[in-house]
């Protein structure tokens, strides 16, 4: 394909990448090599919760030039031990440096018990980006009227950051644009169902960030398979089809946009 070739010149961004993920175990420095083949020259990791840190440490570690850490605690993470998991997220914040706060927000798809929980963290830490000056990395799953409720409550200059895996309507990625949050765009925009692509055109494209969420949501023709950085490229593809720009213009763009946000 065009793309794979010249993607090689233009430095791709993944801001959403889970490179410490046990699919990758066998695999991992050849997944990368992969990845960089493509273009993409920075991968930024988020956080779930304190099981994973010492996987994300060896992984910035093995890859120094490549990988940015976010630190926080996924909300499908969030159970009665929140508060310790909290004290983690808080401790390492304070401990050293890391390049946005997340992944974090609140998901009910799989269990709502503890929604209250998943609020108080989502608010704590979205706090603690303020004052650390980073952005935020927001995690939605059915739960985007609770995840705008928290931002309206936190809404001002000092927050920014990106929605991952945005899924939600036109009204909903204009609602959180206006939060100064990008919208990670990742396998779903390839997606005959996803939806996002039919209005996508409408939103700037200044507002979007590329993501995988690997090894997650593998776009097509990848689709129910492992997920990796790589694939990033068939993101790249859709927008050019989408926005009507070339190959390389959506590269520039949005790794600009990635570079605002983290501030690199």
């Amino acid at each position: 394909m065009c793309s794979f070739a010249i993607s090689i010149f233009f430095m791709i961004t993944d801001t959403h990448t889970h490179l410490y993920s046990s699919q990758f175990k066998e695999d991992q420095a050849a997944m990368m090599q992969r990845a960089k083949e493509a273009g993409v020259t920075r991968f930024f990791v988020p956080a779930i919760d304190a099981s994973y840190t010492d996987k994300m440490l060896q992984l910035e570690k093995d890859f120094p030039e490549d990988v940015f850490l976010m630190m926080g605690l996924h909300p499908t993470y969030v159970k009665e031990n929140y508060l310790e998991e909290l004290a983690h997220v808080k401790k390492w914040i304070d401990k050293r440096d890391f390049y946005a706060i997340g992944e974090i927000g609140i998901d009910l798809y799989w269990d709502k018990t503890f929604l209250q929980q998943q609020q108080e963290a989502f608010k704590t830490q979205i706090r603690w980006a303020k004052e650390k000056k980073l952005p935020i990395n927001i995690h939605c799953r059915d739960a985007f009227d609770e995840v705008f409720e928290v931002l309206e409550s936190e809404k001002g200059a000092d927050l920014k950051g990106i929605f991952h895996c945005f899924t939600g309507t036109l009204e909903q990625a204009e609602k959180a644009i206006s939060y100064n949050l990008k919208l990670g765009i990742g396998g779903v925009v390839t997606f005959k169902n996803g939806k996002i692509d039919q209005f996508l055109h409408q939103i700037d494209i200044s507002n979007i960030v590329l993501e995988t969420d690997a090894p997650y949501l593998a776009p097509v023709p990848y689709r129910g398979k492992r997920n990796e950085s790589a694939y990033i490229i068939n993101v790249v593809d859709k927008l050019v089809d989408i926005y009507d720009l070339p190959y390389q213009k959506i590269v520039e763009i949005t790794t600009q946009n990635a570079k605002e946000i983290f501030n690199i």
